[in-house]
């Protein structure tokens, strides 16, 4: 009864310090317990079977006063006796429902070892025991011997974990041997327990690990490596299985600091800052009950490309400097920020302006004006082939191509000086080309006919 006492305020005061509401997701908990025939062997005071039994039974008692927690057991190697072996024997004695845990410890009485121990099989049912809407599924093995049957529980763990059925289980061995225990590893989270003691402080520490969140709050680092920097979206993704856990915007408190943000601890991160272009964190590891702070280097600048075009509205491509690879497609005159360093950029006007070495400083808008377009009609008495180039200085440099079927194209194009060169569809010889040169100014409208 002492015990009991000690772990209920246990766990009732680790809930206070992480700041657990009945706001947060439920925890989902499911018991996966080996009624296996080497579970009536005999350990200290009793029977495997027992022991296990009781302690687990005690647990169970604590929990009735934790909010946000729903249970579930499922039990194997209880249905058939051994020889010969049953590989199916696995059942969810009691599902997931308010209110159960009674119910719980007295399936937990009625059973009795009997048969094998298909572990991999159990665990992959078992992704099946948890129901559809959104919580943190955990599963805990209550084990004292290893897969018996054709099975491989790592993968099936490994695959749960992956479609986001479960985070990584917890695994207790009773009793194991050294080399036994490295098969549980890759399983889950391994806790020994080579006595009853230690059964009795491995079951609450993973209880209370199981029902535990920890904070954590992301520093945006600007020039000068304070946490200044604000506004933009996290991804954190599950650094093994790739999929996405949490989805934030960076959100400075009522203080002035990053806000803290609240984390499942048994999942390692990768982080995603979206920035223009993103910054990674990897391998983000939380400690239980531990405040954690993870950097982030965004010092970002903005950029503003103006126009007083009403008409014409092109796209601004953006390139890291000296890479192909677009990383942003800005709209005119409306400001993007990026981080900190040297831009090339392209402007989609006709012809393109291309820009190199565009630089983002800290905490400061780069401008750039582009002049308003003209427009040119261009006019043809025939269907042809034909194009319009840019003059610069001794060069062309092509801008357009006419449509070839219609006998006229309007072009909004920038100030400055152009040629078109054209040849009638019905002409078969190349001395039938037309060259003419026109002047564009802003915001002005010029015909230029190709007459024969």
């Amino acid at each position: 009864m002492k015990y009991i006492k000690k772990l209920i305020f246990s766990i009732l005061f680790l809930f206070t310090l992480v700041g657990f509401s009945q706001d947060a997701l439920p925890t989902r908990i499911l018991f996966v317990y080996d009624a296996s025939q080497s579970m009536s062997g005999q350990w200290e005071t009793g029977t495997k079977m027992k022991v296990a039994k009781r302690l687990l039974m005690n647990m169970l008692d604590s929990l009735k006063k934790v909010d946000n927690v729903q249970l579930a057991l499922r039990v194997y190697g209880h249905q058939s006796y051994v020889p010969p072996q049953d590989c199916g024997d696995t059942k969810l004695e009691v599902p997931f429902e308010p209110n159960n845990i009674e119910l719980i410890k007295h399936k937990l009485r009625q059973v009795e070892p009997r048969g094998t121990t298909p572990i991999a099989h159990s665990l992959y049912l078992a992704g099946g025991d948890f129901p559809d809407s959104k919580a943190r599924n955990i599963i805990i093995l209550i084990t004292d011997g290893i897969e018996a049957c054709d099975g491989d529980p790592c993968a099936v763990s490994a695959e749960l974990q992956k479609k986001g059925i479960i985070l990584k289980p917890f695994v207790i061995g009773i009793g194991l041997d050294v080399d036994l225990k490295k098969t549980f590893e890759c399983v889950g989270h391994y806790y020994d327990a080579a006595n009853e003691k230690q059964f009795n402080d491995v079951l609450n520490i993973v209880i209370s690990q199981a029902l535990n969140n920890t904070t954590a709050q992301v520093n945006l680092l600007d020039i000068n490596n304070n946490p200044t920097e604000t506004n933009v979206n996290m991804t954190f993704y599950d650094h093994r299985t790739g999929a996405v856990v949490y989805n934030y915007i960076h959100t400075m408190n009522a203080k002035g600091l990053p806000d803290t943000l609240i984390f499942d601890p048994f999942t390692t991160y990768d982080m995603v800052v979206h920035t223009i272009p993103p910054v990674w964190v990897d391998s983000i590891k939380m400690r239980v009950g531990k405040h954690l702070t993870i950097p982030a280097y965004v010092p970002q600048g903005s950029l503003l490309v103006k126009s007083t075009d009403v008409t014409v509205k092109p796209d601004i491509v953006v390139h890291q400097d000296n890479k192909r690879e677009i990383i942003n497609v800005q709209k005119i005159n409306k400001s993007e920020k990026y981080l900190v360093g040297k831009y090339d950029i392209e402007i989609l006007t006709l012809p393109r302006i291309v820009l190199e070495d565009v630089k983002i400083d800290a905490d400061y808008q780069t401008k750039i004006d582009i002049p308003a377009s003209g427009i040119a009609t261009i006019s043809r008495r025939a269907y042809g082939y034909g194009s319009v180039y840019v003059k610069r200085g001794d060069k062309l440099e092509w801008v357009y191509n006419l449509d070839k079927d219609k006998q006229q194209d309007v072009i909004y194009l920038l100030p400055g000086k152009y040629v078109v060169v054209f040849r009638n569809k019905a002409s078969h010889e190349t001395v039938y080309t037309v060259s003419k040169e026109f002047k564009v100014t802003s915001k002005r409208s010029q015909q230029i006919r190709l007459d024969y």
